[in-house]
């Protein structure tokens, strides 16, 4: 099979930031695209848009992410502002479908050219000189037509398992929710709580500021010798700085303790970071907010823990912070955090509502990670379905 370079086949168009006057929100000019994060399942949804953009992708190329996560793509629905996440390629000598195809065929090519320790990338060169199969315009057609039927059904298959997966995590959240605030006793009597997003709580519970129960704590080390903490989405892990991934300080030494059952959150975003109770001594970020019962009032860490997770994943920390958050960095000042009312159901309580949740969330999760071990086979799947008819491995006909 020929092969050529894919700048011969395609005009690529890297995108470019307008000036940030030009940004808005209000629907003026073109919707404004900056990189994956606009992007959709086929075509993007844009928040943003431009009065002045430097570089228009137009209706019908491919949009190519070309920053962390290198190699997505997307295909334009309409005319775009781009900016300098994306490249927006436009089909010049080459079937648009198959070009589609193409892309995806090259995406582990893409990722092994990416370079940045905090921001992967491509450049125009990187994406111009990829070889890639070509062959006459009757068979790409064939070929995008073979695909268009054959990742039809694939990606049908993988949006139905996406659907069960988003179904059970919604049952998850609203489960934590339900418990955590209005108990177990479905007929205990209620009473106004005060407090908007907690509605009304079972009747002996008390309610009261988390100052009342908790105190913020900041602990400088002075060492390097503990082990560094970082809180991702799935709780508090332990840091390997010997890696090079993510981003590295160049010192420890003035981070701050956390101590095993202190709670450690990320105060500092809102929208994508997370609280955890941590089962590990160490230090962590002095950005970082750590925080825990005062000594004469213990509480249930792990009823406290699926409160304040919810608080993320309800938004309710969101609507109580401040800052901008388009930069990703929407904060909850110490007192305003302190001064929240939070329920106190008895401890006994709190103990029972934990294990029954222990319990309800990992069997949630187990049917969870069985759906996606199902949708990562499909993807592999649906990459060697492709694979094999970019290069032809496999002989697709008129008839197929």
């Amino acid at each position: 099979m020929e092969k050529i370079r894919f700048k011969y086949a395609v005009e690529l168009i890297m995108g470019q930031s307008p000036e940030k006057e030009s940004i808005n929100y209000g629907g003026n000019g073109f919707p404004f695209l900056q990189g994956k994060a606009d992007f959709g399942t086929i075509s993007p949804t844009p928040t943003t848009w431009c009065d002045s953009p430097k570089k228009i992708a137009k209706k019908g190329d491919i949009l190519l992410s070309v920053r962390a996560p290198v190699g997505d793509v997307n295909i334009s629905n309409q005319e775009y502002a781009i900016g300098r996440g994306l490249c927006a390629i436009r089909a010049k000598k080459i079937d648009g479908r198959y070009c589609w195809y193409i892309l995806q065929e090259i995406n582990d090519t893409l990722h092994s050219f990416a370079v940045g320790t905090t921001y992967e990338s491509v450049t125009v060169d990187d994406i111009a000189n990829l070889t890639v199969p070509y062959p006459d315009g009757l068979v790409q057609k064939e070929i995008a037509r073979y695909l268009d039927s054959k990742i039809g059904k694939i990606d049908e298959l993988i949006e139905n398992q996406e659907k069960q997966h988003n179904m059970l995590e919604q049952y998850k959240r609203e489960l934590i929710a339900n418990t955590i605030t209005k108990g177990l006793n479905k007929s205990a009597p209620m009473k106004g709580s005060g407090v908007d997003w907690l509605g009304n709580v079972p009747e002996h519970w008390n309610v009261t500021k988390m100052k009342w129960m908790f105190e913020v704590v900041k602990r400088i080390y002075g060492a390097e010798d503990r082990d560094v903490l970082s809180i991702t989405q799935r709780g508090i892990k332990v840091k390997d700085i010997d890696s090079n991934d993510g981003q590295l300080a160049e010192s420890y030494a003035n981070y701050q303790v956390v101590n095993v059952n202190d709670f450690a959150m990320n105060s500092m975003d809102l929208l994508t970071g997370w609280v955890d109770c941590s089962p590990y001594e160490g230090v962590t970020s002095p950005d970082y907010r750590v925080f825990r019962f005062h000594h004469d009032k213990p509480q249930c860490h792990t009823y406290y823990k699926y409160l304040f997770q919810m608080c993320y994943t309800n938004r309710i920390f969101y609507r109580l912070g401040q800052g901008v958050s388009n930069l990703g960095r929407w904060r909850l000042q110490a007192d305003q955090f302190l001064n929240m009312k939070m329920p106190q159901p008895p401890i006994e309580e709190q103990e029972q509502i934990a294990s029954y949740l222990d319990k309800k969330v990992g069997q949630i999760e187990e049917l969870t990670a069985d759906i996606k071990a199902q949708i990562e086979k499909l993807k592999e799947y649906r990459k060697i379905v492709i694979h094999d008819a970019v290069t032809e491995k496999i002989k697709v006909t008129e008839g197929e």
